[in-house]
């Protein structure tokens, strides 16, 4: 039977809806790097509509300004400073400047396809200083403060699935990954008993206005590849929607919601846990397994030549 005859997952309830209390953050301050765009930015707005108040960090400012407005129109106060994870000084400069931040939201990263033949050290080094590298500096200052105050806390680093089942194109990335799903797991324990959870959270497709060139590129080429790409399923599904097992994509808050239940009250005793939410998609498998498309190929890359 087509899959245009199933339902999928249902659809997520409407923004600004939420599963815990309205003040559940109240008081709390919210560290969210990455937090001027995109996904960072969706899960900064779920606190703030919990009552939380809001630092943001970016590389640039351009990206902070717009953000600062969207977020305070929900009514939290919102701060923001221009910060390279890369740079310990400036961390340490942002940590100095502000209350001690309650969460700590690992969100910002670097990555790109490339083929692993074809990728430069140069290449190489930045995505794995910034995406893990950098998450562990920010996440370094954050505990040690805490330690040397004797509060509790909570991180959550966005990972990738592809940190357990490889991310051909994404070795650079993969890596990284990997390495951040260890911190996790790492750090869980090792501040456990000082009142610090550390969890991670996984984010499958979900579509929004910040993605890269490279991303909507892969996304045009993947709808490209579906039968009925021009046009939407009996269902109004589109492309993309019929290539996730849930028959749909997600939505940003959903990562969100995510993200202010595991830092919240509710989950005091998950830590050292990564919540994937995907929709099933890297556990997809088919009973057949289709042919290989070499990563040259499918990024439109000519032979290697050296």
């Amino acid at each position: 039977m087509d899959s245009t005859a199933f339902p999928g997952l249902p659809s997520p309830p409407p923004l600004g809806a939420s599963a815990l209390p309205a003040c559940t953050y109240d008081g709390s301050l919210v560290l969210v790097t990455g937090g001027g765009t995109g996904l960072g930015r969706a899960i900064a707005a779920e606190f703030a509509r919990l009552g939380a108040d809001l630092l943001i960090v970016s590389r640039r400012e351009r990206h902070l300004a717009p953000a600062r407005a969207e977020l305070a129109r929900l009514g939290t106060r919102v701060t923001s400073a221009v910060c390279d994870i890369r740079d310990p000084k400036r961390i340490s400069e942002v940590f100095d400047g502000c209350a001690l931040p309650d969460v700590l939201v690992n969100n910002a990263a670097a990555n790109f396809p490339v083929p692993t033949e074809d990728m430069s050290p140069n290449a190489w080094q930045a995505v794995v200083d910034i995406t893990l590298t950098g998450t562990f500096l920010m996440t370094r200052e954050f505990g040690r403060r805490h330690l040397a105050a004797g509060t509790p806390g909570s991180v959550i680093d966005v990972g990738a699935s592809y940190a357990w089942t490889g991310g051909p194109g994404f070795a650079h990335s993969a890596a990284a990954k990997a390495g951040v799903e260890s911190l996790v797991r790492t750090l869980a324990v090792e501040w456990g008993p000082y009142g610090i959870q550390v969890n991670g959270l996984v984010p499958g497709l979900m579509p929004h206005e910040d993605m890269t060139d490279d991303i909507r590129g892969n996304l045009a080429r993947a709808a490209a590849d579906t039968a009925t790409a021009d046009s939407a399923d009996s269902r109004g599904r589109a492309a993309n929607d019929r290539r996730q097992p849930a028959l749909r994509v997600g939505a940003p808050r959903e990562l969100g919601w995510a993200a202010t239940f595991l830092a919240s009250p509710y989950a005091r005793f998950i830590t050292g846990h990564t919540l994937v939410v995907d929709g099933a998609n890297w556990q997809r498998r088919e009973l057949v397994s289709p042919p290989v498309t070499p990563v040259r190929d499918q990024l439109g890359r000519g032979p290697f030549t050296g």
